[in-house]
């Protein structure tokens, strides 16, 4: 447990048994920082500052969507940050506050064993930097809250120009007939920059609305702080009009991705369908052909039997023979020209 005190001259780090003594100064802002939500981080929750048993609780166990609670002298709030994993996973990374009259407990909540810790505190450490740069200077709780949303936003909209540009990149991959890429893996690509917008998305939505809802209920926080509420829920509702468009984007490309090959396929369809029209009437012309070559054969085969038959060895049976074939041949070739065969 990290523990701070920020005044006019600057912020120091306390002890965390001087904790108490501090919280009961009303001129100073205390900002004590809890590591990744345990179970014996409780017993500061809800012993030094009496938070409810539910808030307490939702800081111990993992939330998947933001949240809001009011109580007389402080607000609970669950935020999330997106953390880019593998395969187009994004990972939930949650940060819970409570912000009181002179105080501000950022509590970081559980984390997926493989993130890398580290980036559980990035907004808060960011912050945390530009105070001892002297570059910041919060004066009340909810100041302090607002510059820490504020790096979670910016993080947002980093994420979401990175994703803009590799949906870019993707495009291009699409639209350019002469690369030679993988049709399965490029669509994988996009489905994945797809998914991750939608995530980051979701998350810009529901703390949109969590501090839409805290501007409209809350008692706690002082009158001149309120307007820096709808700030922030304006500031999430802008990265999520940023990823909606993004996503919209994305799925026109992988619209015309999929439009393209459907017309490729259609055309290749109907090229291999005149194929085999030609074909099968090349077929046919050379059965109604052989058809009619077999006809001489079987005649030349029967009269060259050495069987005496009526005009065996004689002229007449020549010439038998020969109208035999012409007439056979001759109707055969009526009928295939019938059938349009020939």
């Amino acid at each position: 447990m990290d523990v701070y005190s920020i005044t006019s001259s600057g912020v120091e780090q306390r002890p965390a048994d001087e904790l108490k003594l501090l919280l009961q100064q009303p001129d100073g802002l205390i900002w004590v920082d809890l590591p990744i939500g345990q179970a014996d981080e409780a017993a500061v929750l809800s012993g030094l500052f009496g938070f409810h048993d539910l808030a307490v609780r939702d800081c111990i166990e993992r939330n998947h969507i933001s949240k809001i609670h009011f109580y007389d002298e402080h607000v609970f709030m669950v935020l999330h940050a997106p953390e880019l994993g593998s395969g187009g996973h994004v990972h939930y990374v949650e940060l819970d506050q409570f912000i009181g009259p002179n105080y501000l407990v950022t509590v970081h909540g559980p984390l997926n064993p493989i993130v890398n810790p580290e980036v559980a505190f990035a907004d808060t450490r960011h912050v945390l930097q530009r105070i001892e740069r002297d570059e910041l200077r919060p004066r009340t709780p909810m100041e302090l809250s607002y510059a820490i949303s504020s790096a979670l936003v910016r993080r947002e909209i980093d994420l979401v120009a990175g994703l803009a540009r590799e949906s870019g990149r993707l495009e291009q991959q699409v639209t350019d007939d002469d690369r030679d890429d993988d049709p399965e893996a490029l669509l994988e690509d996009l489905f994945e920059v797809g998914h991750q917008l939608l995530a980051i998305r979701t998350m810009a939505t529901h703390t949109a609305e969590t501090y839409r809802g805290m501007a409209r209920r809350v008692r706690s926080v002082a009158d001149q702080d309120k307007p820096l509420i709808g700030e922030l829920a304006d500031r999430f509702e802008m990265v999520r009009s940023m990823a909606d468009g993004q996503k919209e984007f994305v799925h026109g490309v992988i619209e015309f991705f999929q439009t393209r090959a459907s017309t490729h396929m259609t055309i290749a369809a109907e090229a291999l369908a005149t194929t085999a029209v030609q074909q099968n009437n090349d077929m046919r012309r050379i059965t109604a052909w052989v058809a009619i070559i077999a006809v001489p054969t079987a005649v030349t085969g029967f009269f060259g039997q050495n069987v005496p038959y009526p005009g065996f060895g004689e002229r007449a049976g020549f010439v038998a023979s020969i109208v035999i074939m012409i007439c056979a041949a001759a109707v055969l070739f009526a009928i295939f020209k019938t059938k349009k065969w020939l």
